[in-house]
């Protein structure tokens, strides 16, 4: 079982504690395997593992169950205990009603709650209404090129640096296929699969979508317009070309789904000089390259838009909030802020010459505030200049603090 040192870090300090415990994230990115891991330590700092209950709402057992036959069943077990009751729910998205079960939970019964699911929902409407002060939630993505690497090194496989960088570039960070080494054909085959998963189980089953050729079409057109702005008009021309019509507003509901479902991320524009956020001008990010690949192929092609895909995951994973920038006519690939800290960063794939260097480091060298800013390429030379630093993209993504 792959050891994610990253996120229990943020869960320990959690443990026996009176919040219930929420892991959200997309399908197959690791979140079941968490909970495995929490569960262990647990039982390592002296908790009976017959006082751990674990549901996998996966599972056909659990298929046509509902929250109170679930519920009894929980309660039935505490009352054969002594001491607490550690109860973990994975993909509990798929339990009608449950945000009443969980808090009915926490109150009438002496437990730790742990609970995981695919939807970026999770915590909204009624769940935010039962547990208001008593959650925490703990995002979960696909792997970080430093797992990679760490499981590399804790299989103790040989393999070169650069060559570990180009297969996360195309096939991502699904973790799955790093802990089993899958080649490119069956590891396209699984992304694909998860794909189809995330499309069938938690888009169209979900919101009752009929046309799911024309859904796939559009979550295909994004796919290709990785880290580049999202325009509503111009999918619509896309989809006319097509010989295809839906309404801006059906567009716009297919892709809060596509979000909902962990799938992609669209990240808002803010202005560097206004200091506002600039309303429908978001830039499209995807969970994870690998799934690109997969369904829309590309990647080394487009090599640009992937690399600032990656970027994304790495500012998110490490808990920034992240914005994409405006400074007069120009942008600025990402601007990530946590407490007082601020970082502006570019990103290109090479700095193959003068022209290329000055559009990038042009760009920062005009934001007149003393924050960090940084240049990422995967070149191996260093081009940093009048304060900006250059930074090789994969040492980058390596480094432990930034800061």
């Amino acid at each position: 079982m792959i050891n994610r040192e990253t996120y229990l870090e943020k869960i320990r300090p959690f443990f026996n504690k009176d919040l219930v415990k929420v892991l959200t994230g997309i399908r197959r990115s690791g979140k079941s395997t968490l909970l495995k891991l929490i569960q262990q330590e647990l039982v390592a700092d002296g908790v009976l593992e017959n006082q751990i209950y674990s549901i996998n709402f996966e599972s056909m057992t659990y298929a046509n169950r509902d929250i109170n036959s679930i519920y009894d069943e929980l309660k039935d077990f505490a009352a054969n205990k002594n001491g607490k009751l550690y109860i973990f729910l994975d993909e509990i998205q798929e339990l009608n009603g449950w945000e009443r079960m969980v808090n009915s939970l926490r109150v009438d019964l002496i437990c730790d709650l742990y609970i995981t699911g695919s939807n970026s929902k999770l915590l909204s409407g009624e769940m935010a209404t039962y547990l208001v002060g008593r959650y925490v939630e703990i995002p979960v993505y696909t792997f970080s090129f430093q797992e990679i690497v760490n499981m590399k090194h804790e299989k103790e496989i040989d393999r070169p640096l650069e060559q570990d960088f180009k297969n996360f570039l195309k096939l991502g960070g699904m973790p799955f296929l790093h802990d089993h080494e899958l080649d490119e054909k069956p590891a396209l085959e699984y992304l694909k699969d998860i794909y189809r998963s995330i499309i069938l189980k938690d888009i169209v089953a979900r919101y009752s979508i009929r046309d799911i050729e024309l859904l796939e079409r559009i979550i295909t057109y994004l796919l290709a317009n990785v880290a580049n702005s999202f325009s509503g008009p111009n999918l619509i021309k896309y989809l006319k070309n097509a010989k295809r019509t839906l309404s801006l507003e059906t567009i716009y509901n297919y892709i809060a789904y596509a979000r909902e479902a962990c799938l992609l991320y669209l990240l808002p524009r803010i202005d560097i000089q206004g200091k506002g956020l600039l309303k429908f001008q978001e830039k499209i990010f995807m969970a994870d390259q690998g799934i690109r690949e997969a369904i829309y192929g590309h990647n080394e092609r487009d090599i640009n838009q992937v690399l600032e895909n990656i970027v994304c995951l790495e500012l998110l994973r490490r808990d920034f909030n992240v914005y994409v920038g405006k400074f007069k006519e120009k942008e600025v690939d990402f601007i990530a802020e946590k407490h007082n800290q601020k970082i502006y960063i570019q990103v290109a794939y090479l700095i193959a010459d003068q022209s290329v260097a000055r559009r990038e480091f042009s760009i920062l060298a005009g934001i007149q505030d003393n924050y960090p800013k940084l240049v990422l390429s995967l070149d191996s030379f260093d081009f940093s200049r009048k304060g900006i630093i250059h930074k090789n993209l994969i040492d980058f993504l390596l480094q432990k603090d930034w800061f």
